[in-house]
């Protein structure tokens, strides 16, 4: 599942052909994704104006000029992709969707975005600006990565006497805001902790490390467009690059890049992880 870096990689990618530009006309080609699309979704956005494409945490939110956010998840397999005016008049007829297209827009500027999901684990739905804060799926998030509310401070406070693995710790959207496998491992072997470790046993010193690990990780994934390991994809279509710089993540038997043993694989809540037991703590 597309994790922080690569949901911004896409904000990226679609803010140019959508911010500050209004939607012409929405195109629905079913009637849910993973969850129903919003009620009359092509009549409420019709000639609205996405004054602001953000994103918070894995969540693509468009500030309508409607008084109405469109949020936006990208599940699984979801992909955006942007074709010009002249590949964006989509019909049937012309062989430019395919089965797993489910909804497009046909943007001020020409542009089209298309948004194909074969899976249909992402989701759409609109909910009032003005009460956003309350919006469910967001309203228990931790602080992200990379922002004024994430500090060795702050982990020192939410790991203090919780129980729970420090990957487990991770994970968990109350905590830190966007963090997925992928880059909970790679943090992990930065900061030299092993993600078998009690959570309580991080404030402190381990804290210090590891708070400014995820966010260099986090970071140098952003700058090379997220990691594709599955289907992800910008909206050019490029991959990412960061899988390329992975030290333990999908490495299974290969040799550490520091001390040179062999990087072990466990299974904690269903998801592998990745780890040197020699370097990591």
């Amino acid at each position: 599942m597309p994790e922080l870096p690569e949901v911004e990689t896409v904000r990226r990618g679609l803010a140019p052909v959508m911010e500050g530009r209004r939607i012409l006309r929405l195109e629905q080609r079913r009637a849910d994704l993973r969850f129903p699309l919003p009620e009359r979704f092509a009549e409420r956005v019709a000639n609205a104006r996405i004054d602001r494409l953000a994103r918070q945490a894995k969540f693509l939110a468009a500030h309508l000029s409607t008084g109405e956010v469109l949020v936006m998840h990208l599940g699984m397999t979801g992909r955006f992709t942007i074709s010009g005016q002249r590949q964006g008049e989509f019909h049937h007829e012309t062989g430019h969707l395919t089965a797993h297209d489910h909804v497009i827009f046909h943007m001020e500027g020409g542009e089209s975005v298309t948004y194909n999901d074969p899976r249909r684990f992402g989701f759409m739905e609109l909910w009032p600006a003005a009460n956003f804060e309350a919006y469910p799926r967001l309203r228990t998030m931790g602080p992200e990565p990379l922002s004024n509310g994430f500090s060795a401070a702050y982990l020192d406070s939410a790991l203090s006497g919780k129980a729970a693995p420090i990957k487990a710790a991770l994970l968990d959207q109350s905590i830190i805001a966007g963090l997925g496998n992928i880059y909970v491992c790679e943090a992990l072997y930065r900061a030299g902790i092993s993600p078998k470790r009690l959570s309580r046993s991080v404030p402190g010193l381990r804290a210090a490390r590891l708070a400014p690990a995820i966010n260099a990780v986090i970071a140098e994934a952003i700058a090379a467009g997220g990691s594709s390991i599955s289907d992800f994809a910008g909206t050019d279509g490029n991959l990412g690059y960061f899988q390329h710089r992975f030290d333990v993540y999908d490495r299974e038997g290969e040799a550490c890049k520091r001390c040179g043993s062999e990087v072990k694989r466990i299974v904690q809540s269903g998801r592998s992880t990745f780890y040197c037991a020699q370097c990591q703590r």
